[in-house]
C-alpha cells in the first residue's frame, strides 16, 4: 500500500502541473476529468501525510521512553499517535478501494409500477417526487425523458435523467423492488394494503456506445402522442418508439414536440438500458461466485419498505430501519445511501483481506 500511495503522490504533481498549463482547459471534458482526479487525490494525500506524521509522532515519543521522567508523558504521546495512525490506515484503505468506472456518471432513472394496481401508479408518483427532491437538495439537474401517466394521477411508468457530481455513486443501490404499506386513497374500509414499485438506476452511456448500436438492429416507429399537449398533438406524429431487435428491448418517447428530439431522448434511454443490461450480466456471473452484500441490482429483489402506518422505512438489504417517513419521502436519502455504501465498502475490505490470507 505504501508504494502505491507514494506513486499518487506523484501523479497529484503531475495533475497540478497539467491543469497550470494553458491547454488544461481547451478541452473541457478532459478538464473535469483532471479536476475530479485532482479532487479525489488530494483528499487521498492529505490522509496520507496525516499518517505520516502519525507515524513520525510514534518513533519520536519511542525515543523519550528511555528517559525516566518523560517515560510516562512519552507512552501517553505514542499511544495516541498509534491510534491517529490507525485511524487514518483505516480511511486510507477505504479511499483506495477499487472506484466503480460508472461513478462519476449521470444516470436514467426508472420506476415502474408492479403489483398494487392504482395505488403502485401513485407509490410510483411519490417515489419520483422523492427522488426529484433528493436531486434538489444535491443541486443535480433533472428532465423528465418519459412518462405514461395512471387514470388516478399516478405513473405506470416514468423516467427521468439526472446530472450533476458523482450521481450514479449516490443512487446506484436504489435499483430494485420498493414495497409501501399504507391504507390506498381508493380503500374506503381503512384497510392497509401492500403495493410495490420497481425502480432501475442506470449509468447514462457515453456518446461511443450509442454510436455502436447498429442500424439494422433497430425497427423505429412514429405515432401521434396521446394525453396532454392539446391539438398539437394529434396533428403530427412526434412520438418515437424504438426497439432493439436483438433483445427486445423497447423505448418510447413522446414528451416532446420534435420527433427528432424524442428520437434522440430514446436512443439515450436504450443506450442506458444495453449498457445496464451487460452490467447486471457480469454481476450474475460474478454473484455466482460471491454474493453481495446490497444485492446484484436485480429487479426483482426487494431491497426496500415504507410502512406508513408505522412511519418507517426499512432497508433489508443491511437490515436499517429509519422512523422519519415523512423526511425520506421528502428527499432526505443521505443516511439510507451513506449506509449502502459504507456496507459496500467494508465488503470490499472484507473481500479484499480474504484474498491477502488466501
Amino acid at each position: 500500500m505504501l508504494t502505491r500511495l507514494e506513486r499518487l503522490e506523484r501523479r497529484l504533481e503531475e495533475v497540478n502541473r497539467l491543469l497550470s498549463t494553458e491547454q488544461a482547459a481547451r478541452d473541457q471534458a478532459a478538464f473535469r476529468r483532471l479536476n475530479r482526479e485532482h479532487a479525489d487525490l488530494t483528499q487521498l494525500i492529505g490522509h496520507f501525510h496525516a499518517w505520516r506524521r502519525a507515524i513520525a509522532d510514534v518513533a519520536a515519543a519511542e525515543t523519550m521512553l528511555d528517559d525516566p521522567e518523560m517515560h510516562d508523558f512519552a507512552r501517553e504521546e505514542a499511544a495516541a499517535a498509534a491510534a491517529r495512525a490507525a485511524g487514518e490506515t483505516a480511511v486510507l484503505e477505504r479511499l483506495m478501494l477499487p472506484r466503480d468506472p460508472d461513478d462519476d456518471r449521470d444516470v436514467f432513472l426508472e420506476i415502474r409500477a408492479g403489483t398494487g394496481g392504482d395505488e403502485s401508479a401513485l407509490f410510483a408518483g411519490d417515489l419520483l417526487r422523492m427522488y426529484l427532491r433528493f436531486a434538489e437538495r444535491q443541486r443535480w439537474q433533472t428532465e423528465l425523458m418519459s412518462e405514461s401517466v395512471s387514470d388516478l394521477g399516478g405513473y405506470r411508468e416514468v423516467i427521468l435523467r439526472i446530472a450533476g457530481d458523482r450521481v450514479y455513486a449516490r443512487l446506484k443501490f436504489e435499483s430494485g423492488g420498493h414495497r409501501v404499506q399504507r391504507v390506498p386513497e381508493t380503500e374506503a374500509q381503512g384497510r392497509i394494503h401492500t403495493s410495490a414499485c420497481t425502480v432501475a438506476v442506470m449509468p447514462e452511456a457515453d456518446e461511443e456506445a450509442e454510436a455502436q448500436i447498429a442500424p439494422e438492429e433497430l425497427r423505429i416507429d412514429v405515432f401521434r402522442a396521446s394525453g396532454a399537449g392539446g391539438q398539437h398533438v394529434n396533428r403530427t406524429e412526434s412520438a418515437v418508439r424504438i426497439t432493439h431487435l436483438p433483445t427486445g428491448i423497447v423505448v418510447e418517447c413522446q414528451d416532446d414536440r420534435s420527433q427528432h428530439r424524442n428520437r434522440d431522448k430514446a436512443m439515450k434511454v436504450l443506450a442506458a438500458r444495453l449498457k445496464d443490461r451487460r452490467q447486471r450480466e457480469a454481476q450474475a456471473r460474478e454473484a455466482a461466485q460471491r454474493k453481495s452484500l446490497v444485492g446484484s441490482g436485480d429487479r426483482s429483489e426487494r431491497i426496500r419498505t415504507y410502512n406508513f402506518p408505522q412511519g418507517r422505512v426499512t432497508d433489508h438489504r443491511i437490515n436499517l430501519t429509519l422512523y422519519k417517513l415523512e423526511r425520506v419521502m421528502d428527499g432526505e436519502l443521505d443516511e439510507l445511501t451513506e449506509a449502502l455504501t459504507a456496507a459496500r465498502q467494508a465488503e470490499q475490505l472484507a473481500a479484499m483481506s480474504e484474498e491477502a490470507t488466501a
